[in-house]
């Protein structure tokens, strides 16, 4: 048998590659790694507790030191929140608004006072979160308008920083991380028999790695577009909701049982605030309003004998040929009695010609001066130090000299407006 040629073995023969449909949809709006993950705003609640303990404490510490500072309701003081109200009407863009409010200016403090308080305690537990901070975000808006409108630079104010950083918990609310709300919603979930609503993060990797329709960095599901975490059906599905009876009766269940717990920290609320005030009036009660009285807040001799004469027309003193035994007042409008005032300390009075709070002190006896005490950067009524001689912002912290007005330490631009003020020989104070 004659040995012949090897027959080569035949190849199967090679199939054309099958051509990758085009997606039907781009595979993502966003550039590759900048796009937001399936329920971005669901799962951002471990971020947000810095922000929620910083705002949630601030606003409860701001309501209780209203209730607690008497200087706070009390008229008589730059501090209080009719001389706050007073300077705001003259200035906010609301001006309108404001006015009618002065005169409710206690009711209205107190309610401030109390909001904080809820808005604060509501944020730092997660319980009603989006709704704490709707309230924020009005409240912080409102003293924007009321309070830092004029501040310049505009960042220098903290009302407006307050409003932005108020969003995020509007959008997010307390993200499911150490809130009351998740807590109760999985409560009444579980009660009920349905499945949990918890979303758990895992890496894009492991999805691809149990996925049945990845194959070689492509999504069958989604006929070869590119496999992303943007656009991915199995990230994007939402779990089976139960029936629409139990979806109804969990949702009541959960409003009920959340309102009850709002209720009961209303109510602890309400106690630390009337312990706070009850405290704040123990301690500082018996001196608060003393540094800064109210000119003519109490009658005096001098007010009393000084009535008649000071009515008198200045020029029948002058054109009376015949000695006189006073000396006409200076001109211009009286604002009350000298005796007001206390050596080294302030009294309080509204410039005649502007109506805006101002301030009298007399800083060695015999010596008044005079200013507005309406705070050039946003409006807010400066308190005089007298152990230091300045004029101080409570809301920014800008000092005034006390001799001149002048800023000595910003953020104000400009110093206080001077007023022309001198004694008469009636023991009476003039604005001139």
């Amino acid at each position: 048998m004659s040995q012949g040629k090897a027959v080569p073995r035949r190849q199967p023969p090679r199939r054309a590659p099958e051509r990758v449909r085009a997606p039907i949809e781009p595979p993502s709006r966003f550039p590759i790694g900048s796009a937001p993950p399936p329920r971005a705003l669901s799962s951002a609640g471990w971020a947000l507790l810095p922000l929620r303990g910083f705002l949630g404490f601030t606003f409860c510490f701001a309501g209780l030191q209203k209730l607690a500072n008497p200087a706070f309701f009390n008229a008589s003081s730059p501090a209080s929140i009719q001389s706050q109200l007073a300077g705001a009407a003259r200035r906010s863009p609301i001006h309108a608004l404001i006015g009618p409010l002065v005169h409710v200016a206690v009711p209205l403090g107190v309610l401030i006072a109390l909001a904080e308080i809820a808005i604060g305690v509501g944020t730092l537990a997660g319980l009603w979160t989006r709704a704490a901070a709707v309230g924020g975000t009005l409240l912080s808006f409102g003293l924007f308008l009321t309070i830092s409108f004029h501040s310049n630079p505009y960042y220098t104010g903290s009302d407006i920083v307050f409003v932005f950083a108020w969003l995020p918990l509007i959008l997010a609310g307390a993200g499911g991380a150490l809130s009351a709300d998740a807590a109760i919603a999985a409560l009444v979930r579980r009660r009920e028999g349905a499945a949990p609503a918890d979303i758990v993060p895992i890496p894009f990797a492991t999805v691809r790695q149990v996925c049945g329709s990845f194959d070689d960095g492509r999504c069958a599901a989604r006929r070869g577009a590119a496999c992303e975490p943007a656009p991915c059906p199995f990230l994007a599905a939402e779990p089976a909701a139960p029936s629409r009876a139990v979806g109804r009766e969990i949702d009541r269940r959960t409003f009920a049982a959340s309102g009850a717990l709002a209720a009961m920290a209303a109510g602890a609320a309400l106690v630390a605030g009337a312990i706070a005030a009850g405290m704040g009036r123990l301690i500082g009660g018996s001196n608060a309003g003393t540094t800064t009285r109210q000119l003519g807040s109490a009658p005096t001799a001098s007010t009393t004998a000084s009535t008649a004469p000071s009515t008198a027309p200045t020029t029948a003193a002058t054109a009376t040929s015949g000695p006189t035994t006073t000396a006409p007042h200076p001109a211009g409008t009286r604002i009350g009695p000298a005796s007001d005032v206390p050596v080294g300390g302030s009294a309080s009075f509204n410039d005649p010609s502007t109506g805006d709070p101002s301030l009298v002190i007399q800083p060695q006896a015999g010596t008044f001066l005079a200013f507005d005490s309406v705070c050039p950067h946003a409006g807010c009524i400066v308190q005089y130090d007298p152990n230091n001689s300045v004029f101080i912002c409570p809301c920014h912290g800008s000092q005034f000299n006390g001799r001149t007005g002048a800023v000595e330490v910003g953020p104000s631009p400009t110093g206080l407006g001077s007023i022309g003020i001198k004694e008469g020989s009636d023991g009476q104070l003039y604005v001139t």
